[in-house]
């Protein structure tokens, strides 16, 4: 089968493998869609590991059964979470589980830009969803990331009439978007330097999109009777931007971390000013659970979530260095789904 293997953000190749076969309790899944993911751009995440087979943003057709699976049939549309909790450690008896080992080890095999995957016996178990009728691979496709923004703003708290706003308007941020405008947020804002992705974020509810280099917290408080927001979500990892989020949160409020930043990256922090007299959260998250996902699926399906007017542009396998070049570039693209049947 075709896979495209990753070398560095500029030199990914169309290689050869052996299409995998699967044991007891997996499943063989035919990739028709796969989106490039913001961190799949991470080239200080990914160079000691190279090369690779990335993706995990899937959508696919059953082709092969293993048995034992009960579950799942041949030709059933499925997506599949990469990444899957053990539910039995001390983390996941919290409601923590994408900080359990397990979830951190789990992987699907080779990667999602490949023409097939086999899914291991405990991401079936746990992490394999049937894809709802009248939803698309590529609709399906954005199930992982959504869930991802579901848990961060489970975590960070939103309500209904909070002023949400988010730094950095590319994939993530336009989910962020997407998912507190049909929660009821009050007021959503979203920042950026592109205008293509400025105006990307007002088609999808919010109600100002600002360039990032403006006064936000000045314009804030001129928009919210005088206050700034109940929640700032960082969807990009600069640190001016995380700066901003600091000033840009009103007394109470919460600044979720959603983006990494570069390694060793740092920035003061006023501690008294945010604590001890403001009585700031300052919150992180990584990943999603299985019921992240299956709660994703269902605002996909019902459309309170529209994702197909997210994707700017599609590519085969062998146009895979096209769509990292756009996503790096971070301008003139949204979301970029891979196609590994074309």
């Amino acid at each position: 089968m075709r896979v495209a293997m990753y070398y560095s953000n500029s030199d990914l190749r169309l290689e050869e493998m052996p299409r995998p076969s699967v044991g007891t309790g997996e499943l063989l899944v035919r990739i028709d869609a796969s989106g490039i993911c913001g961190s799949d751009v991470m080239e200080w995440y990914r160079r000691d590991r190279v090369p690779l087979v990335l993706g995990h943003e899937i959508a696919g057709e059953v082709v092969e059964v293993g048995e034992g699976v009960e579950r799942f049939r041949l030709d059933q549309r499925v997506v599949a979470a990469h990444h899957v909790p053990c539910n039995t450690c001390h983390y996941c008896l919290r409601g923590r589980h994408t900080v359990c080992e397990t979830l951190r080890r789990t992987n699907f095999f080779p990667g999602g830009f490949a023409e097939y995957i086999r899914l291991p016996a405990i991401n079936v178990d746990r992490g394999t969803f049937i894809i709802p009728d009248g939803v698309s691979m590529e609709e399906a496709s954005f199930a992982e990331p959504l869930a991802c923004v579901l848990r961060g703003q489970r975590i960070a708290g939103v309500q209904p009439a909070d002023c949400v706003l988010v730094l950095g308007s590319g994939a993530a941020g336009l989910l962020h978007v997407a998912l507190a405008v049909a929660q009821g947020a009050g007021r959503v804002i979203a920042t950026d330097v592109s205008p293509f992705r400025l105006q990307m974020a007002r088609s999808f509810g919010a109600e100002v999109a600002w360039h990032a280099g403006e006064d936000v917290p000045a314009m804030l408080r001129e928009l919210n009777d005088g206050r700034l927001a109940d929640v700032v979500v960082l969807c990009t990892g600069a640190p001016a931007a995380v700066e901003q989020a600091f000033r840009s949160v009103e007394r109470g409020g919460t600044v979720l971390v959603f983006a990494p930043a570069e390694p060793g990256a740092t920035i003061p922090v006023p501690i008294n000013d945010l604590f001890f007299r403001n009585d700031i959260t300052v919150t992180t998250t990584y990943a999603g659970s299985p019921a992240d996902h299956v709660q994703a699926l269902e605002l996909i399906r019902s459309r309170r979530v529209r994702v197909r007017e997210m994707i700017t542009h599609r590519v085969s396998l062998a146009e895979i260095g096209r769509g990292f070049e756009l996503v790096a570039r971070a301008q003139d693209s949204m979301k970029v789904i891979v196609e590994p049947q074309r």
